[in-house]
């Protein structure tokens, strides 16, 4: 845990030195003097030895600090030690800046503040760890709109300023608005001998104008400093700052004279290599009041060749991607995922801004009408629609994990993924560099800020093996040549980090290369900050996270071949060649899937992680769970055991198995999944908890309930429950379900006119799954009202189980073999679709089914599934209208299962709601909380409800009484009774059922209260 200092065994990272070996005890014990939180545990150092780049260094420890006291304590006890110090924001460093040996101190856990926002002067003050887009959000809010925050890269949703300082972060707009040093006003340091300094835009002075010894060392590496921008002069002017993205090295050309000693300039981009930023004064932008995108067709290099074109028309953004990535994003979350798109194989996103719609409009006309004439546009089209325009942004912004693992199963990886030339060279550069991948037998998938002449490509390297590493090593040194020849830099944003710093001498003189050397010795004599990039780097081949992995078969019940997954993931290819990884084992290559990018840690857009936003620590992550598995896979020091490690349980145990990362992850990772096949091998004669045999076992015991209900009600309705809740593990504090009496829901579809089971005329089957039999068989009746209103003839099924409970709990043997029934019970020779009620049933007959029972005839009966909200949307979209029987809410509040969003899409609600006229629809975006198991299992009640409060509470709170609440999951059901005693969660069936005129009536009080109610959240 944060708050403890493990002084277990402490091992050395591979390549450190003895003299750090033998610091590290020193450290910690100084740490722990000093008053300051270090993680040592395996578990912690398995999540932080990675980022978003290609490497893997262990640390020793992580520090979370809460002041800046604590971080000047912090580098002090690693100053006094020898010990490397590494600054870390949101840790999505594509470049290996943020990993290294030592102490990592992560900013974004509590340093995380914007402290004033200053209209007047167009500034805000902030801590280095508050994430881009937050304060964006809170800027955009004091001042009305007004004024903005600039910067905006792809992963501004958890990338934070610290970070956008440390690389010189730029991102989509930044042809109009630059980078981050265009927007910095002044930067407080702690420099590694303890002085506390600010960098201002003239100079350098101490924070506060009483410390005595910090204006000492201010005025002394203000001499320094200067007298080493006089000896080079020459060589600052002529290769430093020479086109928009040079990021590479350090800004030194800001020293010079003409740039008046702008040392906040020349503090951004160093990588945390020079002093520890503890905060710093933004500068704002006034927010454009009109915008409007131009999407246009053309092949990858001829649209390149319009960007000077386009650039007359002082657009905000001109970014370009290819299919791989837009196919790839319509392949992990639908079709309906990408709207606006001309037809095409390549696109640029051009942003044009101005005072009013009008004239950006005509603006837009005038740039069509240009590029036509230059013959190299395919289709173009302005895009007014706000939703379209999201949609497309957001396959620009998911660009790095959408092209690192594609629809075709392929692999690809950074490494030169930052390069940058002047925009008027980009074509050629372009070209150059397709041919060069060619020659190595390497393909690319590009994207990028075309505006800035700065191109992102994803390679196709394995870096797994001798072979595949001393390619990649031979190419990324071909390709700093070619980009040199072109008068550009190695980095255009992400920085040098440990993978381009050992190729700056192909970019900078030796006298440079001396002058940056000799700067970073200037700020840290001890030597200690980020060691390994720009100055003494390590080998750029050195410390790769996919190198040492040993060859092993891991025997799963999941079929992970990507090739061959089931429901949502099947590919139609068997080209290896499109399989990167191919012959890699299925369980190695499916959790090394995760790159790093971090979407996991956002709180904005999608659903995953609804327990990191609940906690913010690492280890409830996507990200940080996958890290673990990671080093479980490569028998890391951290993770030893294999299935057996008691780090990955440990990480896995607050997953709700939601499975919106299975979408939301642009690299795909589902880790529902990797879960459920952990928990299957790790409890493998060990006894499980309790909670795994009462609710695991879920549809047994409701088989014997259903046949008692009255009796086992009337039990729940006395302090037994209290006692019954104890024995099966779970929680006393939430309401526990009514039970339905067995065939209720048969009597429920009964007057619907559905036909038996053994017949195989209807034109549907609705299949009604066990938590709907067993808690609210009137949502069935509802449901074969609704689809026979619908003029459908309806079969009904009840024969099969889903296994979900099984699978969520990790007992995959009993999962497989109810699933295999299940696919012999359903599989009736039709392709009619097979209508599920309750959601998480239907994804796992449609995703989990072909995973666990890897035959033809499962996939035949996953392809068929919907879930009924899905299933409705097609009839909505076919024209059909509902006609329920009673008056619609004005107001419904949506709380869409996490399950149906990750399996079948968010908008399915939605579309059954306009179709019948609800006025308003308040989206609760995000996991309700009980998940199932997890929200009724005793050790998980506090996180569940934690995990309310990111959307479903406040939507509860924020509407009244008369607002219904649809919530087609029974565990999101339960979740909103336990929010609100008063409100109840109504199924989308039971909205639109023709046969009741009340949807309360038709959705009966079915919980038990095992508290006092006024102990009751």
């Amino acid at each position: 845990m944060e708050d403890l200092v493990d002084h277990g065994t402490v091992r050395a990272e591979s390549g450190a030195t003895s003299k750090q070996a033998r610091a590290q005890p020193d450290v910690l014990e100084r740490l722990q003097v000093a008053g300051v939180a270090a993680d040592s545990s395996p578990r912690r150092l398995a999540e932080y030895a990675y980022d978003a780049s290609n490497y893997r260094v262990e640390p020793l420890a992580v520090v979370f600090p809460r002041s800046r006291d604590e971080v000047v304590a912090t580098v002090a006890a690693c100053r006094e030690t020898g010990t490397p110090l590494v600054g870390r924001g949101g840790g999505t460093s594509m470049a290996g800046n943020a990993v290294g040996p030592g102490v990592v101190v992560d900013f974004s856990r509590h340093l995380d503040g914007v402290h004033g926002v200053d209209e007047t002067a167009g500034t805000v003050d902030v801590d280095p760890g508050v994430v881009l887009a937050d304060l964006t959000r809170q800027v955009e809010t004091a001042t009305g709109g007004r004024l903005t925050f600039a910067p905006d890269p792809s992963s501004k949703s958890r990338a934070t300023v610290g970070g956008a300082i440390g690389n010189d972060a730029c991102g989509n707009h930044s042809v109009r608005y630059g980078r981050t040093s265009d927007h910095v006003v002044e930067i407080d340091v702690v420099t590694t001998d303890g002085a506390r300094l600010t960098a201002t835009t003239t100079g350098l002075r101490a924070t506060d104008p009483s410390d005595d010894a910090s204006a000492a060392r201010a005025a002394e590496l203000t001499e320094s400093l200067t007298r080493l921008a006089r000896e080079n002069l020459a060589v600052f002017r002529l290769e430093l700052g020479r086109i928009q993205r040079q990021v590479s090295g350090y800004h030194l050309e800001n020293l010079l004279p003409e740039k008046k000693f702008n040392m906040a300039r020349a503090l951004v981009g160093t990588e945390g290599t020079c002093a520890v930023v503890v905060g710093a004064r933004m500068r704002l932008v006034p927010k454009p009041a009109s915008a409007l995108l131009v999407c246009l067709h053309a092949d990858v290099v001829e649209a390149a060749r319009d960007v000077p074109t386009i650039l007359e028309f002082s657009p905000a953004a001109v970014e370009g991607t290819d299919e791989a990535i837009v196919e790839t994003m319509r392949f992990r979350r639908g079709a309906d995922s990408v709207l606006g798109l001309p037809a095409g194989r390549a696109w640029l996103f051009v942003d044009l801004d101005g005072e009013d719609p009008v004239t950006v409009a005509a603006a837009a006309e005038r740039l069509l009408a240009r590029l036509g004439q230059n013959g190299r546009l395919v289709e173009g089209r302005a895009v007014p629609d706000l939703v379209e325009r999201a949609s497309l942004w957001r396959v620009r912004e998911d660009g790095a994990g959408l092209a690192s693992r594609l629809a075709s199963g392929g692999e690809s990886w950074p490494g030169w993924e930052d390069s940058a030339v002047a925009p008027e060279k980009l074509a050629d550069y372009l070209a150059d560099l397709r041919a060069l991948l060619a020659d190595h037998g390497l393909d690319g998938v590009m994207y990028g800020h075309f505006g800035a002449g700065c191109m992102h490509i994803r390679i196709t390297y394995d870096l797994r093996t001798d072979a595949g590493r001393a390619v990649f090593g031979d190419f990324t040194r071909a390709a700093a040549e070619l980009v040199v020849r072109h008068g550009g830099s190695l980095s255009g944003e992400h920085g040098d980090g440990r993978a381009r710093s050992e190729l700056l001498p192909i970019m900078y003189s030796p006298a440079v290369l001396a002058a940056f050397a000799a700067y970073r010795r200037l700020w840290d004599p001890a030597g200690i900050l980020n060691p390994g990039s720009i100055t003494v780097p390590d080998p750029m081949d050195a410390h790769l996270a996919l190198a040492g992995v040993p060859a092993r078969e891991w025997r799963t019940s999941f079929d992970l071949r990507p090739l061959h997954r089931g429901g949502g993931s099947l590919a139609e290819t068997d080209d290896a060649a499109t399989a990167g990884g191919a012959g890699l084992d299925p369980w190695v290559q499916a959790v090394q899937g995760c790159i790093g990018v971090g979407r996991c840690r956002a709180d904005i857009g999608g659903v995953m992680c609804p327990s990191y936003r609940a906690t913010r620590d690492e280890k409830d992550s996507t990200r940080g769970r996958a890290r673990v598995l990671q080093d479980m896979v490569r028998g890391a020091a951290t993770v030893q055991e294999g299935w057996r490690s008691e780090e990955v349980r440990e990480v896995l145990d607050l997953c709700l198995s939601c499975k919106a990362c299975s979408t939301d992850c642009p690299a795909g990772v589902d880790m529902a999944t990797y879960k459920s096949e952990f928990f299957d091998h790790y409890y493998a004669g060990r006894l499980r908890p309790m909670a795994h045999f009462s609710l695991g076992w879920l549809p047994r015991w409701l088989k014997l309930t259903g046949r008692v209900a009255p009796l086992v009600n009337a039990v729940l309705a006395t302090p037994l429950a209290k006692v019954a809740a104890l024995v099966g593990g779970l929680t006393t504090r939430r309401a526990m379900p009514r039970f339905a009496r067995t065939g209720e829901w048969r009597q429920q579809v009964a007057a619907a006119g559905v036909l038996s089971p053994g017949d195989p005329q209807g034109a549907v089957v609705l299949f009604v799954d066990t938590f709907t039999r067993g808690f609210r068989p009137e949502v069935a009746g509802a449901a074969a009202r609704v689809l026979t209103e619908a003029g459908e003839s309806v079969q009904c099924s009840a024969q099969a189980c889903c296994g979900l409970t099984w699978i969520s709990t990790g007992q995959l043997g009993t999962a497989k073999k109810l699933l295999a029934r299940a696919a012999e019970a359903l599989d009736d020779g039709t392709d009619r679709p097979i209508v599920v009620v309750e959601p998480s049933c239907a994804a796992a007959l449609r995703k989990d089914l072909p995973e666990l029972v890897p035959t033809d005839q499962a996939k035949r009966v996953a392809a068929r599934v919907r879930s009924f909200a899905a299933h409705a949307a097609d009839l909505v979209a076919d024209g059909w209208t509902p006609t329920p029987a009673r008056p619609v809410p004005e107001q419904v509040v949506l709380q869409t299962h996490c399950h149906e969003y990750s399996v079948f899409g968010a908008g399915n609600q939605r579309a059954a709601l306009a179709a019948v006229g609800v006025a308003e629809v308040v989206d609760a975006t995000g996991c309700c909380g009980v998940a199932g198991n997890f929200g009724f299992e005793a050790q998980h009640y506090e996180v569940s409800m934690q995990v309310a409060e990111n959307a479903l509470a406040p939507a509860l709170r924020g509407t009244g009484a008369e607002a219904a609440v649809l919530t087609d999951g029974f565990s999101c059901a339960m979740q909103i009774n336990q929010l609100d005693a008063t409100r109840t969660g109504v199924h989308l069936a039971q909205l639109l059922d023709p046969g009741r005129p009340q949807f309360r009536a038709a959705a009966p009080d079915r919980t038990h209260s095992t508290t006092p109610k006024e102990d009751t959240p």
